[in-house]
């Protein structure tokens, strides 16, 4: 028969098994699948904002389809955080930029290997008729270049090291009370910055002369995207309070309290 701490242990290890899988699986698809841009305004049946923003840029709501999953990440690294600490955050947010690094090692390999004819033949044709590069597509939609990859995964990894941070400095003047407050402000905080670092890395910095983006462009499609992430941290907030209340039922009060005491206590610095 298992002992109250054994059991205690078992429970730990699963919790943290079943967050960082959500975790890890949310932001590898976020990458996957953030190839493609919607219309926000569009999908709620809306006209186009039109936001002018930085000069002459009139800019409106179209997102990274990434957006739909990115808020289960920042959600996510709230829970790890509250309960794991720094350690757990930094461990899984490592081990997730070593996993997309590696996805997108496989991905680009798979798009250069030579398509079979039956292959392209059968995938030839378009629903309206018209010729159809199927292994052209396929590339399209699975090849991002170097400078996105490259700059989302430093803005991933500095956002995850400023959450956990901030999070944590709250925590020291909230206590264990007023969750919506370290996970929402520590989410607004590191998605700010998150926000311009992919963008001025991807498309400023490392982009081909021909291709570069202007120092405007950068804040006026950064300041559209932070728009967006505010709004939805702050909308999903209700989710952490159910997370914990879950959690703590799981864990039991004692235990749980006891790991966020231990998550606190070594969480005091940056790196």
């Amino acid at each position: 028969m298992n002992s109250p701490t054994a059991s205690f242990q078992n429970k730990k290890t699963n919790l943290f098994l079943v967050l960082a899988g959500i975790f890890i699986t949310s932001a590898l698809l976020a990458e996957l699948v953030g190839v493609k841009i919607f219309s926000a305004e569009k999908t709620i049946g809306v006209n186009p904002a039109q936001i002018k923003l930085f000069g002459d840029f009139v800019l409106d709501f179209n997102l990274t389809a990434g957006v739909i999953l990115w808020p289960v990440v920042f959600l996510t690294t709230d829970i790890i955080n509250e309960y794991f600490g720094k350690a757990g955050v930094k461990k899984i947010s490592y081990l997730t930029a070593g996993l997309i690094s590696f996805a997108f090692l496989v991905i680009y390999v798979i798009t250069i290997l030579p398509p079979a004819d039956f292959w392209v033949d059968v995938n030839g044709t378009a629903p309206d008729g018209n010729a159809f590069d199927i292994n052209y597509a396929f590339k399209a939609i699975f090849r991002q270049g170097l400078g996105i990859i490259v700059g989302s995964l430093i803005a991933f990894l500095i956002g995850q090291l400023l959450d956990v941070y901030i999070f944590q400095k709250l925590r020291k003047f909230t206590g264990s009370k007023m969750i919506w407050l370290r996970a929402t402000g520590s989410t607004l905080i590191s998605q700010l910055i998150d926000s311009f670092v992919v963008l001025f890395i991807a498309f400023y910095l490392l982009a081909p002369e021909n291709t570069q983006w202007s120092i405007s462009q950068v804040m006026a499609v950064g300041t559209i995207n932070y728009i967006y992430k505010f709004a939805v941290a702050v909308l999903l907030t209700p989710l952490i309070y159910l997370g914990h209340h879950l959690i703590d039922r799981y864990l039991g009060k004692e235990n749980a309290e006891r790991l966020t005491d231990e998550a606190a206590a070594s969480s005091k610095s940056l790196i």
